[in-house]
């Protein structure tokens, strides 16, 4: 039995669901993604949420990455996604020079890393390390 699977998937407001085949298009005010769904699987909408169900056992596993995905492709369109870097250890550091951060980790030389476009920003969440 799918837990994970027969949850249902929240749909804010401002995010348009569509249904096509085999193929989810999931649009909001970040962007589109598309999801596609397994054989086996079917998407129904009732009021606002969305609603995985599978057509026999065998595919309990698809059952639940499908839910997952549609669900990750709502977070992304709404909040989009954040990626949280947490450095743990005594004589580690990391700076930030606008789109670059350098991180010093105990190797001879500094490690230089370029932050994607779509990074808005960066922020330090423990003691100041940038």
């Amino acid at each position: 039995m799918s837990r994970i699977g027969r949850k249902p998937i929240p749909i804010p407001k401002g995010v348009r669901v569509n249904i096509e085949d085999r193929t989810v298009l999931v649009e909001g005010p970040k962007g589109k993604l598309t999801t596609p769904l397994p054989e086996g699987i079917v998407c129904e909408l009732k009021d606002s949420t969305a609603v995985l169900q599978r057509q026999s056992d065998s595919q309990a596993a698809l059952h639940g990455l499908a839910r997952s995905l549609l669900a990750n492709a709502v977070t992304g369109v709404t909040s989009g996604f954040e990626k949280e870097l947490d450095i743990v250890g005594i004589g580690y550091r990391a700076e930030s020079r606008g789109r670059m951060v350098v991180f010093n980790l105990g190797y001879s030389h500094p490690i230089e890393f370029l932050c994607p476009k779509a990074s808005t920003s960066l922020s330090a969440s423990r003691r100041g390390w940038w």
